[in-house]
């Protein structure tokens, strides 16, 4: 029952996307053959009102090298803009020792997602996280069970997918779930490594929530002639683990590759002045709007406010779409008048100044800093013509008669 909430928060949680139609490679072997994981991955998707362009590469033992020195694989990879390529490994290759896995799996899968890319900028490499034979592997104590080789498998694909600025489907994470909630479910075949029909259902599920970011609702149609309580164990774990974790599987919905975080700091040039950083990804161009008619272009930007509240908006435009980030800038007193006919502020010493002029009164004058904050004035001397004070900072502007002058700073 427990599970069963669980599920029912995620599906009303999840972030959901409308009806879309992704173009998706499988680039794999067996494991990807078996019961065409393809196939059943696109009955599940046109089940869910989804729509996918599906094709795949399956050649039996076919390790991330091989898969690179494949020319029909590039031929595949450029045949069009796909939005995700799912890459798999040899079943064991990334189980291996962490210096092997290292020189024999990592540069060739690196290769590989670097092609996707260059035939892409939009497209995203997804590794199939494969999951650990029935009883683990015998050569080698380090996997001689499944948790030892599915631990190994889960912990090598993360790295591999953080070293290609890629994302992972979680289906070993999903298989071990399934083996500790409902082990009465084979995953197996007869070899104990190939998937049954309920393990190629498990992985295609577990793939559809991960490309498309959503959970599968309930009691879905098509269940891959499995009874309906077995496939809603096998969906309920591709919900749970996939949407449990999203950041820890890299996963990024196709519709948020072009993303923009921007950074407003006072830079004391004049009061009110702020200068605006923008960070943004797949993105060509950046367009700043500052909510007072005026506009600008540009990763960095400078700009002068006057007195009130403005909600600054950044949209970056890119091959990979469009996203834009805001911030409130507040300003209390602003603007800067020069200094009136015989009226003088000079610097003294450090953080001490003079002001001169007709009818300088000690009541009339204030402080401020450049987003009109009033400072701690301390005046040290007065009369009706000069008045002596100290601040803490040169970065301030002073307020007489209703006029506002920028502190010189001593030099």
């Amino acid at each position: 029952m427990k599970n069963l909430l669980l599920i029912l928060a995620i599906l009303c949680s999840s972030t959901q996307f409308a009806q879309m139609n992704l173009k998706v490679l499988f680039v794999g072997n067996s494991y990807t053959a078996a019961n065409d994981l393809p196939g059943t991955f696109t009955q599940i998707a046109t089940a869910m009102g989804d729509q996918v362009t599906v094709d795949s590469k399956s050649n039996g033992g076919f390790t991330f090298q091989m898969h690179s020195q494949d020319p029909i694989t590039y031929q595949k990879i450029n045949a069009q803009a796909w939005d995700y390529v799912v890459i798999q490994g040899q079943s064991q290759e990334p189980s291996f020792p962490f210096g092997q896995v290292n020189t024999q799996s990592i540069p060739y899968a690196m290769q590989l997602a670097d092609s996707v890319d260059a035939n892409h900028p939009c497209a995203q490499v997804n590794y199939f996280m494969t999951w650990g034979r029935e009883n683990g592997d015998p050569q080698w104590d380090s996997i001689n069970t499944f948790h030892k080789m599915n631990a190994r498998l889960r912990d090598a694909y993360l790295r591999i997918a953080d070293s290609s600025d890629a994302s992972v489907s979680p289906v070993g994470a999903a298989w071990r779930h399934i083996r500790e909630t409902q082990p009465s479910i084979q995953l197996y075949v007869g070899d104990g490594s190939h998937p049954s029909v309920a393990g190629t259902y498990l992985a295609a599920s577990v793939f559809y929530v991960s490309l498309f970011h959503k959970a599968i609702t309930p009691n879905l149609a098509y269940t891959a002639g499995l009874d309906a309580v077995t496939a809603q164990h096998l969906i309920n774990a591709a919900n749970l683990v996939v949407l449990d974790s999203m950041g820890t599987w890299m996963l990024t919905h196709p519709d948020s590759l072009t993303q923009v975080d921007i950074v407003a700091e006072l830079n004391g040039i004049l009061p009110g002045s702020y200068t605006f950083d923008a960070t943004c990804s797949a993105c060509d161009s950046i367009a700043w709007d500052f909510g007072d008619n005026s506009t600008a272009f540009g990763a960095s930007v400078i700009h002068v406010f006057t007195l009130g509240s403005y909600w600054v908006t950044c949209t970056v435009t890119g091959p990979c779409g469009q996203a834009t980030d805001s911030v409130l800038i507040n300003l209390g007193a602003n603007g800067i008048s020069n200094l009136e006919s015989g009226v003088t502020i000079h610097a003294l010493e450090e953080n001490q100044w003079i002001i001169q002029g007709n009818n300088v009164h000690q009541g009339n004058i204030q402080a401020f800093d450049y987003s009109g904050k009033a400072l701690g004035l301390k005046v040290l001397d007065a009369s009706n013509d000069f008045i002596t004070f100290s601040l803490p900072t040169s970065f301030a502007f002073i307020r007489l008669n209703g006029q506002y002058y920028r502190l010189p700073v001593r030099g």
